[in-house]
C-alpha cells in the first residue's frame, strides 16, 4: 500500500492496568504510567482485525492527568487457598490513538483478501459502533469504550509538557508477524525508550525496536478452509471474506 489508511479513535475508561512485568514477581501488579504499544494494538484489533492485515500504532495522545489507585484483589489460586494482593491501576483514563494497517506479508495464503478499501471502510464503521469485540484497557476487569475522534482536537493534560518514561515493554512479535529473518518461527519481546512530547507518544515500528530478546520457538497458526476458516465467497452485491473462527 502506497499510502496507509489511517484511523483515529478515542479510548477511555474508569480504570486501566498496563502491567509492568517487574511488578509481577510478588504477585502484585502495578501499571505503567502510559499504555504499551501492544496494549493499543490489542484494542485496535478488538475494534477490527483479520489475519490478512497487521495494525501499526503510530501515535498515542494522553488526554487526562495520570492518576493511580491501589485496590485489594483476591486473585484465583488454582492450587487452593486465598491470597490478598494489591494492584495499582490507572484511573479515569482517555487516550487518542492514530493507527494504520499494512498487509501481513507472512500470510501469502490470504493474499486474495488484500482489498484495501474494504478493510478500511469496515474499520471505520467498527469504530463508530464501539468495536467488534469488548474493549479492555490492559486487563479483563478494566472495561474500555471506543468512539471516533480527531486526533488533534481537544485539550490534553500534557499538551505543553515533555516527559520521559524510560525503558518499557513495546510488545511481542509473534511468528506470523515476524519481519526480521532471524525471528521467523520465534516469539520475541521488544523494548523501547518511551518519550512523551507535547502530550504525544510516538511509537517506533516493531521492526525498528533495537532492544529485543527471543523468548522461545513458536509456530505460525494455520488456517484450513472449512475447518477453522471460511474462504472468499462470491455473492450478489460483492464478495465476502469469511470470518476466522478459532477452534483451538
Amino acid at each position: 500500500m502506497e499510502k496507509p489508511n489511517i484511523i483515529e479513535y478515542s479510548v477511555f475508561g474508569r480504570y486501566a492496568l498496563f502491567t509492568d512485568p517487574l511488578s509481577k514477581t510478588g504477585g502484585e501488579k502495578c501499571s505503567y504510567q502510559i499504555p504499551t504499544y501492544q496494549a493499543l494494538k490489542g484494542i485496535t484489533e478488538s475494534i477490527y482485525w483479520k489475519p490478512t492485515i497487521t495494525w501499526i500504532i503510530d501515535e498515542c495522545r494522553v488526554m487526562n492527568p495520570i492518576q493511580t489507585e491501589s485496590k485489594g484483589i483476591r486473585p484465583i489460586r488454582y492450587s487452593g487457598g486465598n491470597d490478598l494482593a494489591y494492584y495499582t491501576y490507572l484511573r479515569n483514563v482517555e487516550y487518542r490513538v492514530k493507527a494504520h494497517f499494512v498487509w501481513n506479508e507472512n500470510r501469502e495464503d490470504l493474499k486474495s483478501d488484500r482489498n484495501e478499501n474494504k478493510h478500511y471502510d469496515i474499520a471505520k464503521r467498527m469504530i463508530e459502533r464501539g468495536g467488534r469485540r469488548d474493549i479492555f484497557l490492559g486487563a479483563r476487569e478494566c472495561q474500555g469504550y471506543v468512539e471516533p475522534c480527531s486526533f488533534e482536537e481537544g485539550k490534553g493534560a500534557y499538551d505543553a509538557m515533555d516527559l520521559p518514561f524510560g525503558i518499557m515493554v513495546h510488545g511481542i512479535t509473534y511468528p506470523d508477524e515476524a519481519v526480521r529473518e532471524e525471528e521467523k518461527g520465534k516469539m520475541t519481546v521488544r523494548l523501547f525508550n518511551a518519550q512523551m512530547k507535547k502530550g504525544v507518544i510516538r511509537f517506533p515500528r516493531p521492526e525498528e525496536c533495537e532492544i529485543r530478546q527471543v523468548l522461545r520457538e513458536a509456530k505460525q497458526k494455520e488456517f484450513i478452509v472449512e475447518r477453522n476458516f471460511k474462504g472468499l465467497k462470491e455473492f450478489e452485491g460483492g464478495d465476502l471474506f469469511g470470518m476466522v473462527k478459532d477452534f483451538g
